[in-house]
């Protein structure tokens, strides 16, 4: 039963993480603008974080460290500032906008404008990072965020024809309409808002928070295999449901009231209250997560105490961390900046981040110093080499993909 239990924290990473602003607009705006026809990318990423989550988990329970204890000791401390420099440059915007997203959930539920909402969200998640405990704060968001399963109910309701959307899928080609720059940056994105840095930070040091050791091995590796293809399920079901309703239409993803228009019209008012409720969760539980990574990460490379666990006064400089970020955050948003197009570079820039992020997690899963018997096998760094050449690839064509096709236009 513990064990069972213990299956809630890859639960909450792949809907707090995995479905986050950055996955629920983007894989929105690709279904309305090209069906299913990048469906392929989600799969791709979900592999690809499940093949680093893995390696990042099975790092923290067999070593008993934190990611950025490691990268720092193994790659030296120029190297490690640099991986943090850039981690946590990607980390603390997807923070700005998560914290958006929930400004825009609550404004969808009461009509008030989400910048006025944006204070009050910042202020909630950083009291929550301060008072809740890491049970908590797991097992509620998790649950909520649960909710987002009414896109794929959504999708049955509107009876597709199956096979024309399993066809889409399995055949993927550019449509006529659109040009093949804008196909090949979406692609990106949707890799990027994928494999998003913070997922991995924010797993492996949840893991040290929870004590796992080499015994919990088995336990981890559920939440991966569990947790991340869950959260390509619903990613799916919200492209599918957008390519239904919104792409016939030539309606393009502008807002997040956009990506609710196909369950309204597909189960009602009931329906969009699921949807609300899912909005909210996911956006709430990844700006939960993406504050813990960013002070998980700065407190772990400079060796301060850290952890949810830990009562505020002994980890100060953590909490104070936490929330300097949520102010940042917040101030940021208060400028007027769209959280929508905040996302959509958050989720371009994490490709950019990815190389310096994934490779000091293959370097470390490979030092047998550290690892021992636990280290990679032949599987696991054939899928690792094969991935990073894929970031590093992803990471290149990134700003290029985005300064000619001028974010996707």
């Amino acid at each position: 039963m513990k064990r069972l239990f213990a299956v809630a924290l890859g639960v909450l990473t792949a809907i707090g993480g995995f479905v986050d602003i950055g996955d629920l607009v983007t894989n929105a705006a690709v279904g309305a603008r090209f069906g299913l026809s990048l469906a392929w990318v989600v799969v791709v990423g979900v592999l690809g974080i499940c093949v680093f989550a893995e390696m990042s988990g099975r790092v923290a329970a067999v070593s008993g460290r934190a990611t950025f204890d490691l990268v720092r000791e193994r790659l030296g401390p120029r190297a490690g500032l640099l991986n943090l420099l850039a981690s946590m440059a990607v980390t603390f915007l997807t923070m700005a906008a998560e914290i958006g997203g929930v400004a825009l959930a609550f404004e969808l539920a009461t009509s008030v404008n989400a910048y006025l909402w944006m204070p009050v969200a910042g202020a909630a998640v950083w009291l929550v990072l301060w008072r809740v405990k890491f049970a908590v704060l797991e097992n509620a968001f998790g649950l909520a965020g649960l909710s987002l399963v009414v896109f794929a109910f959504a999708v049955w309701k509107l009876g597709p024809d199956w096979g024309h959307l399993v066809s889409a899928a399995l055949h993927p080609k550019v449509p006529v309409t659109e040009d093949a720059f804008v196909y090949a940056y979406y692609a990106i994105a949707l890799f990027g808002a994928a494999m998003t840095p913070y997922e991995v930070f924010f797993f492996s040091s949840g893991g040290i928070e929870e004590h796992w050791d080499v015994k919990d091995v088995a336990t981890m590796r559920a939440n991966v295999f569990v947790g991340f293809p869950l959260g390509g399920v619903l990613s799916l079901a919200i492209a599918a449901s957008a390519a239904l309703v919104l792409l016939p239409r030539g309606i393009e993803v502008d807002t997040l009231g956009h990506v609710a228009l196909p369950v309204g019209e597909a189960v009602g008012k009931l329906g969009l209250a699921f949807a609300l409720l899912g909005f909210f969760a996911a956006t709430f539980g990844a700006a939960c997560e993406t504050g813990l990574s960013v002070g998980y990460s700065i407190a772990q490379y400079f060796g301060w105490q850290w952890g949810k666990f830990v009562e505020p006064l002994r980890a100060a400089r953590f909490h104070v961390v936490l929330l300097l970020a949520s102010a940042t955050a917040v101030a940021i948003l208060l400028t007027t900046v769209d959280p929508i197009m905040l996302t959509e570079y958050s989720v371009v820039f994490s490709a950019v981040a990815l190389p310096l992020t994934y490779l000091p997690i293959l370097v470390v899963a490979n030092d047998r110093t550290y690892m021992g018997d636990h280290a990679n096998g032949v599987v696991a760094n054939l899928l690792g080499s094969v991935y990073l050449v894929l970031v590093v690839l992803a990471s290149v064509a990134a700003l290029p993909l985005m300064l000619i096709t001028k974010a996707g236009q």
